[in-house]
């Protein structure tokens, strides 16, 4: 099936998901996505020139800020995995798997239209995790600064032409958002949180990296054979690039959090300390 369109409907649709123009910013960021680098560069800016400014400053003490912050992007997420899921699981059941990936259908309806739009402007929004890291003092691992700003700008690269395979990256990062943010949300509130959730959390974004790269090599398939799959080999070669480098960097960073056990120094028996007083 290649035409856009498939019988799925919400059993209801919120007012201002109806009223939405979809159209009107479909248009905007594809005049505009550019300024996701823009977006970037600042954000590196801050962030290291931030770090550089706490250096002899103590830690602030902004737990309060980071359980409301969390807890709205966890709010926002579960909700939009709320709305996103079930067009995904329709599709899948009624078309097959074919369809969920090269078929953008998703972006035609005005409810996941909406929750696809918001998705895009949450990425820009997402950037004060870090500021929360920088001021409170924390380790900032590449890999944080590294995601950021690689879903930031490939989302607003992506978007604009209405890229299939959206549909699976969208409902997934709404998915496992919702369990990391509320994680974080609990732990700045000083709620005990079993540590083996944080492992499952980072299990869960492994798999949502495996599920990536195995959608985009069923692109490949599709458009290698001549069949219609509504992504650019441009983009397939970004997205294929930013899922497995996903992949590698998150996979070293569960051995090393959960497996890797090594004697800790001095330095780091200090750093354990400052954290259980915090």
């Amino acid at each position: 099936m290649t035409d856009k369109t498939s019988d799925f409907s919400f059993s209801y649709v919120f007012p201002f998901e109806k009223n939405f123009d979809e159209e009107s910013f479909w248009q905007w960021i594809r005049e505009n996505w550019t300024l996701s680098l823009w977006y970037s560069l600042a954000y590196i800016v801050f962030i290291f020139g931030g770090k550089y400014y706490m250096e002899r400053r103590p830690r602030l003490e902004i737990r309060v800020a980071l359980a409301v912050w969390s807890s709205i992007l966890a709010i926002f997420s579960i909700l939009g995995a709320m709305r996103t899921m079930p067009e995904l699981i329709y599709v899948i059941n009624k078309y097959g798997w074919e369809f969920s990936v090269c078929n953008p259908s998703y972006v035609y309806y005005s409810p996941t239209a909406f929750w696809t739009c918001l998705f895009a402007l949450s990425k820009v929004y997402e950037l004060g995790d870090t500021i929360f890291i920088v001021l409170r003092k924390q380790q900032l691992i590449f890999l944080h600064w590294y995601h950021h700003i690689t879903v930031l700008i490939y989302v607003w690269y992506s978007i604009p032409e209405h890229t299939a395979p959206g549909r699976w990256f969208i409902v997934m990062n709404y998915t496992v958002h919702s369990f990391m943010y509320t994680y974080y949300a609990l732990k700045a509130m000083r709620v005990k949180v079993p540590k083996f959730i944080s492992m499952v959390i980072t299990s869960l974004q492994i798999t949502q990296m495996i599920i990536g790269v195995a959608v985009n090599i069923w692109a490949y398939h599709v458009k290698g054979k001549g069949g219609y799959c509504q992504q650019s080999y441009s983009n397939l070669k970004w997205s294929s690039i930013m899922y497995l480098s996903y992949f590698a960097l998150f996979s070293n960073f569960f051995y090393h959090a959960y497996f890797n056990k090594k004697k800790p120094s001095v330095q780091d028996i200090k750093k354990m300390e400052n954290k259980k007083q915090n």
